[in-house]
């Protein structure tokens, strides 16, 4: 900044001392007003100044206006987040404060904010400050889903002050299509940027390790602070929540990434009520994947995967006698181990994919498998429970 003022000061000394010299030398002729006169040999010629004119403010093309109507539409509901962490450290297990922060929207007049979940992880302390610079409101954490980065908090703040911002849908984005980040990038409060999709259905690991799919890809500029905050459309509606950057730096590199609200639209209603997400449950701890299908490893003791009769890996004990010692071995034989070929009638492969299946259903559903039971394929009805 020191910088910045120096040269404005360097500059217009330099300014006035060029315009002294121009008074004093130009064409070797003193500038005159508009009652003054000038001598060119006895001609006396009286001259008058006339004030320069500028062109009028051109008008704004239609992409500056749909940029000004996005921005006024959904600044005022694009919140900053701060939080505070504590964590212990060394020997003496001594406190260390930590601070954080990203972005947020108000989804309703009660005071929800939707952000990331890594933006209030292990957070303390929350406070979120409304569009204006007025005193920032605490706020509760009144849900989180670590396998899709969602987090919804609560603010005590009055319904006049807050602004939803409108949600879309994901539904039918288009690569190509322009769209627009908006948040607080390094704590620089509502900063809009614009981009393109640059594609979709990405696939991000989240801090479980889950998979997130249909993650969109986007050029509009993202950075630290930017988490949490709103993918818009041309229309000013929310299709996704900003989550991640890859990059070197640590800064944009014109790859952001979004979850699409579609997936938020699943989500928040469930966090605002429940505080989690309540996803459908088949009870198969681990599979294997195979060139035949998925080879169930463990299943859950009285899940809904042990109930339909579905079996992993079967534990053989076995007497060992060498020399003077005899003992029980054990291990894991997978012999007798069902290997599901698909879902409902669709073939699933990996791991993830079967995961995703059984999530796309409620607890109560029922789904049907198929399987290979040595060597023969069979359908097993499955109710699934929940998580």
């Amino acid at each position: 900044m020191k910088k910045i003022f120096l040269c404005c000061v360097v500059s217009a000394l330099l300014g006035a001392s060029f315009a002294a010299w121009l008074v004093g030398n130009s064409s070797g002729f003193p500038m005159v007003g508009a009652a003054q006169a000038q001598q060119f040999g006895a001609q006396t010629v009286t001259a008058s100044v006339v004030p320069a004119t500028l062109p009028p403010n051109p008008a704004l093309t239609p992409e500056e206006q749909t940029n000004i109507r996005v921005y006024d539409g959904a600044n005022r509901g694009v919140v900053n987040v701060l939080t505070r962490t504590v964590s212990y450290d060394g020997f003496f297990r001594l406190p260390s404060a930590g601070e954080g922060a990203g972005s947020g929207s108000v989804i309703d007049k009660q005071g929800h904010v939707l952000t990331n979940y890594h933006v209030v992880e292990d957070a303390n302390k929350v406070w979120v400050t409304l569009p204006g610079g007025k005193d920032p409101y605490e706020g509760e954490v009144v849900g989180e889903d670590p396998d899709n980065d969602v987090a919804v908090l609560k603010i005590n703040a009055p319904p006049e002050e807050l602004f939803p911002v409108p949600l879309g849908t994901s539904d039918n984005l288009r690569v190509g299509q322009r769209v627009y980040t908006l948040g607080n990038p390094f704590g620089l409060e509502g900063t809009l940027t614009t981009g393109i999709i640059s594609n979709l259905n990405r696939t991000l690991p989240s801090r479980t390790g889950h998979d997130m799919k249909s993650i969109i890809q986007t050029d509009a500029a993202m950075n630290p602070g930017n988490s949490g905050g709103p993918l818009l459309d041309t229309s000013g509606r929310m299709v996704g929540m900003n989550v991640a950057i890859a990059t070197k730096t640590g800064q944009n590199a014109g790859l952001g990434f979004a979850i699409p609200v579609n997936r938020i639209r699943q989500v928040v209603p469930q966090l605002i009520e429940h505080g989690k997400v309540v996803r459908a449950d088949i009870g198969i701890v681990a599979v294997k994947e195979l060139k035949q299908g998925l080879q169930i490893v463990e299943v859950n003791k009285g899940g809904p995967a042990e109930k339909a009769g579905l079996k992993g890996w079967s534990l053989v004990r076995k007497h060992v006698t060498r020399g003077p010692l005899a003992y029980d071995v054990e291990r894991q034989d997978p012999t007798n181990s069902d290997i599901i070929v698909a879902v409902d009638g669709q073939p699933v492969d990996t791991a993830s994919a079967f995961v995703e299946k059984i999530e796309d259903h409620q607890p109560g559903d029922q789904i049907q498998l198929t399987i290979l039971r040595q060597g023969k394929q069979a359908d097993v009805p499955v109710v699934l429970g929940s998580n």
